[in-house]
């Protein structure tokens, strides 16, 4: 590949084409920008920006779990916090490798390198959005219920790539079908984001029946016509069911993996989960070259804050240094293929990647695992589990026939923000109970599950 096709594999990774659905068939939208005129009030990866950030979805993250669900602790992190400081890291790393693209001549022809930056921002801001109730547990606990074998009757009629889908809940895939399906024009294209900013939030671009690992996927058969459009627009190469990735999507799982790596130990510490000074053995190497700086700080709390804003700044740059270093294989698709890396992190100096996966792995022992947290987890089950046990009963009856709705099912029924249609089936019915509760925000789930229960109404 020279550096002729790179840039013009660019342009086309860079696509500002926007969908919509019209009459069940995906058309292309009018370009967002001509009704703001010559002036150019916004460029189109601004107006991405802007409709994520106003989006009702983005906003219930604010009550969502990062890690210690239901969390009274004022400075720990949500998921709104966390998809913030992700989106500030992925526009950092979008914007030092534009330049850096730039300088080597492999930029488009009119794009910045703050395009790229607002692309990866876009991808961070959004990349969450999907989240259910109880972060991951929700996840588990969503899918459980669908693969109870007291559930099975349920599933009926559905065909294979159907079911796998409703006992897979993930918060990727929902995170895409919400951008592309259910906020804004609802079921006419979502947001109508650009394909570049789609593209970039895309991890897993196939669907359940066709993830090589079990779980991870990014979107439902119900999304996946819509993605192929995009895919399309975007050049990226298919293989079978498989496509593969965008390279800023690249970026925006670095800024993800930095930001959770470091600050979920910090919020430990805040919770007196851990040692301020476990916290400082681990980052320091990071931070090497400022840690006189960072010493002189007089609390640990604004230790930490200058040791993760130091160690976040190696990172980037390390993260920059080696999408660079992989320009040509992350724009073709073969990046993990030629380099047997799974992702950026994997491509950069040792002391970074090992430092993070040693964070993650002091979190996965000593935070994921603590009483507190693990003891409300475990009633994000009941709880998620008694909401469906109302909503599905009553969702099947409604749609197959097969028995008389009764009086608490027509209660349950009208929860749902979007009434259930006969007509769309089964599946469409499920997706759209799944729309509901996953959208929930912790707060709400549990609220929900105490009324249904009669706890404290009665």
């Amino acid at each position: 590949m020279n550096d002729r096709q790179l840039a013009s594999l660019w342009q086309q990774r860079l696509s500002t084409r926007r969908f919509k659905v019209k009459a069940g068939e995906i058309i292309e939208a009018r370009a967002s920008t001509a009704a703001e005129g010559a002036a150019g009030l916004r460029t189109e990866y601004h107006i991405d920006h802007d409709r994520v950030v106003f989006s009702t979805a983005f906003r219930r993250l604010g009550r969502k779990t990062q890690v210690h669900p239901l969390a009274t602790h004022d400075h720990t992190h949500n998921r709104l916090t966390h998809s913030v400081e992700v989106a500030c890291v992925g526009r950092s790393l979008g914007n030092r490798v534009g330049a850096m693209m730039a300088e080597q001549g492999y930029l488009p022809e009119g794009i910045t390198p703050f395009d790229l930056g607002m692309v990866v921002q876009v991808a961070c801001l959004a990349h969450d959005i999907g989240n259910p109730p109880f972060g991951h547990t929700g996840e588990d606990a969503l899918r459980a219920w669908f693969r109870d074998a007291r559930n099975a009757s349920f599933l009926t009629g559905l065909s294979e790539a159907e079911r796998l889908d409703v006992q897979t809940f993930e918060g990727n895939a929902h995170g895409f079908r919400m951008v592309s399906r259910l906020e804004m024009y609802a079921n006419e294209g979502g947001m109508r984001l650009t394909a570049a900013a789609l593209g970039a939030m895309i991890k897993y671009p196939w669907t359940v029946a066709a993830s090589p690992k079990p779980g991870k996927f990014n979107f439902y058969q119900s999304e996946l016509a819509y993605f192929e459009a995009v895919a399309e627009a975007l050049g990226l190469p298919r293989s079978g069911d498989r496509w593969g990735r965008h390279p800023l999507s690249y970026l925006m799982e670095a800024a993800d993996d930095v930001c959770y790596a470091i600050l979920d130990l910090e919020d430990a510490v805040e919770m007196g989960i851990l040692e301020v000074e476990e916290f400082e053995r681990l980052i320091n190497p990071l931070a090497a070259a400022e840690s006189g700086r960072v010493w002189e700080s007089p609390g640990a709390r604004q230790r930490c804050a200058m040791l993760r804003g130091v160690a976040v700044g190696r990172c980037v740059n390390a993260i920059s240094e080696a999408f660079i270093k992989n320009l040509r294989s992350l724009t073709d698709g073969t990046f993990s293929e030629s380099t047997g890396a799974k992702d950026l992190l994997a491509a950069c100096p040792e002391d970074v990647d090992r430092v993070l996966s040693e964070a993650k792995d002091l979190a996965r022992r000593r935070v994921y695992r603590h009483k507190s947290k693990v003891m409300t987890e475990l009633a994000a089950y009941p709880c998620l589990a008694s909401i469906l046990d109302v909503l599905v009963p009553a969702v099947h009856a409604q749609v197959t026939g097969s028995g008389e709705v009764d009086n608490r099912q027509k209660t349950a029924l009208s929860l749902l923000e979007v009434p259930v249609r006969r007509e769309a089936g089964l599946y469409a019915a499920y997706m759209e109970v799944l729309d509901y509760v996953g959208a929930m925000t912790d707060n709400a789930a549990a609220t929900l599950a105490r009324e249904i229960s009669g706890v404290g109404i009665i």
